[in-house]
């Protein structure tokens, strides 16, 4: 519900996901991006605002399977 009052104001083209540790914390935020029909462009990889990656579905996947994956 607060992603879609968010969407009502602003204009959400791209989520970007500042800390994705844990498939909880990844969880609601492939609820949110299905829910709002926005794609999931980029993860956060570190404690610094350069430390971001283009997320990678298939990899996020596997990681959750077969541990920890490269580009994420």
């Amino acid at each position: 519900m607060q992603a879609n009052e968010f969407a009502k104001s602003v204009a959400i083209s791209d989520i970007m996901i500042a800390k994705l540790d844990g498939t909880a914390k990844g969880g609601i935020a492939f609820s949110v991006a299905k829910e709002l029909g926005t794609p999931i462009s980029y993860i956060g990889t570190g404690e610094k605002a350069t430390d971001l990656a283009e997320f990678k579905p298939e990899t996020y996947v596997d990681s959750l399977f077969f541990g920890r994956g490269e580009g994420l």
